[in-house]
């Protein structure tokens, strides 16, 4: 059995120049197939409800409604839930065979399964696969969460059936897939006694309408209700993403609904009504890579000492492990390709074992990168006992490295790509004066900065690279363009979850991505027709395109 979600993740933001509410409003929208049937006589009647976790405790959310007699619901219902870029939301969605009107989950409904997920992993991937598990999981048969990507096409139809008398219409849109399979992308709310419904706009993904292929068929059915489920035919007709594009500047985009029935029998039969398309808005999105900066400098002490900052204790990871997975899980969601770009600074390296203040701890200068942060973990404890720790504590060089690798996206247009860079340190760099003067040209590239201190050392100087207090300026007085730094000392969360941590240090991100695009005055290009585009770190609008609104 398969849930499937398909999501829409606009950006609800304040307007520039004022302080911004980083959260965004994400609607997850829930399909199953081949649910279990525990019915004995008929079919199951399906139900789908969120679950959300808070301070460790599940409670309900929201429900879909319930379907009768299907084990492959498409539910009309749609989840709207605040997304926070920086916190790690957990959900869980829960299916049952409702028997009654009684609140579900008693003793008369049956569990059908269930899944775990965060809400930031259904944001990132345009295609997330996961089992649907009965309880103390166990699951039976072929199950899996399919889940859309943030590429959103709001559309708006319009469809005058004048040969159908007091028709309730709706519309139902299924993508044709490569193997010739058709799969339900939508299904638009009933108009009752209309014959000239206008439906509601709705978004889709765009992963989910035509996997990213312009050209791709789409197969539009139109429907008259029926109250006992057996719907009566009206027409249908093929569409494409490039035709629906076709709209604006006054001209309009029509489709002949056609019933190859009445075309076969009626001789003079044109349609059975035309759909009108009178609007469309495309949003598109921005990706994320991210690096890892380590600080070896012989300051954090000798890692076989067990007091030393980079001690590997079998029993419980250090402060740097522990920051490390606390903000990188995080960011591993929003990564292009879950790949980490991972550094090292103020350690003695082999071959020569000549300090080096940006080195690839994996030792390969030719690819430093590990797959996702378990890789970084690993290459990490791998390196300890390689090297030497030295100094001093330079940080300047990794973030004219990495602000160099930004400053190549410029090449692109539109707003589609952004790094993070996440520098963890035991102490007050030595370099003060360059990493300013590197931040400062840092300030005009698609690049955060997330430093975090740890041991005790005193970090006063440190948040004059915060910009919190003040304007950062080089040593010459040339201000940062925007303030691209956070700071955080992670004693001030050794009592906290990994949770707090990584929503301190994440908050300023997306803020700070919206003041860089604002700057440079690039707005999103329409989503380009590729299925291995990477992940999503935002949204930003488009403006509208004029609507349409006629009649055949």
């Amino acid at each position: 059995w398969i849930l499937i979600i398909f999501i829409w993740v606009p950006i609800i933001r304040a307007a520039l120049g004022g302080p911004v509410a980083c959260v965004s409003k994400v609607e997850l929208r829930v399909a199953c197939k081949a649910l279990l049937d525990r019915d004995t006589l008929n079919k199951s009647d399906p139900c789908v409800i969120l679950m959300v976790q808070n301070q460790g405790q599940w409670t309900e959310l929201d429900r879909t409604e319930v379907i009768k007699s299907n084990l492959h619901p498409v539910f009309a219902k749609v989840f709207t839930l605040d997304y926070y870029f920086e916190e790690a939301q957990k959900l869980r969605f829960e299916v049952y065979d409702i028997h009654g009107t009684h609140s579900i989950g008693t003793r008369d409904d049956d569990f059908l399964g269930g899944v775990e997920c965060t809400l930031g992993q259904i944001v990132a991937q345009k295609k997330m696969v996961k089992p649907l598990f009965l309880k103390y999981a166990k699951y039976a048969g072929k199950s899996a969460i399919t889940v859309g990507s943030p590429y959103s096409s709001p559309y708006r139809f319009r469809s005058p059936l004048d040969l159908f008398s007091k028709s309730d219409p709706f519309l139902e849109i299924y993508r044709i897939n490569d193997d010739g399979t058709e799969q339900l992308v939508h299904r638009t709310e009933v108009i009752k006694n209309n014959l000239n419904p206008v439906w509601e706009p709705f978004k889709v993904s765009l992963i989910s309408l035509c996997s990213c292929d312009e050209d791709r068929k789409l197969k539009c059915l139109v429907w008259d209700s029926d109250s006992r489920g057996k719907h009566d035919f009206i027409g249908e007709f093929y569409a494409t993403f490039r035709e629906m594009q076709k709209i604006g500047g006054g001209s309009k985009v029509t489709w002949d609904c056609i019933n190859p029935k009445y075309k076969l029998k009626k001789k003079n039969y044109k349609n059975s009504g035309v759909v009108i398309l009178s609007d469309l808005k495309v949003r598109a999105n921005l990706y994320s890579s991210c690096s890892v900066a380590i600080d070896f400098t012989a300051s954090n002490g000798d890692p076989r000492n067990s007091c030393s900052l980079h001690y590997i204790n079998p029993y419980q990871p250090n402060e740097y492990l522990k920051a490390l997975i606390a903000v990188g899980e995080i960011c591993q969601d929003y990564d292009s390709d879950k790949r980490f770009s991972a550094l090292g600074f103020g350690a003695r390296i082999p071959p020569n074992y000549e300090v080096s203040h940006d080195f690839a701890i994996n030792f390969n200068p030719e690819d430093d990168e590990c797959e996702e942060i378990q890789g970084v973990v690993e290459a990490y404890q791998n390196c300890l006992p390689k090297i030497q720790l030295y100094g001093p504590t330079n940080v300047s060089p990794i973030i004219s490295r990495i602000a160099k690798l930004s400053a190549g996206e410029e090449t692109i247009k539109d707003a589609s790509r952004y790094h993070i860079l996440l520098i963890l340190t035991d102490g007050v760099v030595t370099d003060m004066a360059d990493t300013r003067e590197a931040i400062v040209r840092a300030s005009y590239q698609p690049l955060s900065i997330i430093i975090v201190g740890v041991g005790n050392a005193d970090f006063t100087d440190m948040q004059i690279l915060d910009g919190d207090d003040g304007v950062l300026r080089s040593p010459k007085g040339e201000p940062v363009l925007r303030d691209i730094v956070q700071f955080v000392p992670f004693r001030d969360f050794k009592t906290a979850s990994p949770a707090a941590l990584a929503k301190c240090v994440l908050a300023e991100v997306p803020n700070q991505v919206v003041e860089y695009y604002s700057h440079k005055a690039i707005c999103p290009m329409p989503p380009v027709p590729s299925c291995d585009s990477p992940t999503s770190l935002a949204n930003t609008p488009t403006e509208s395109l004029p609507a349409v609104g006629t009649t055949a």
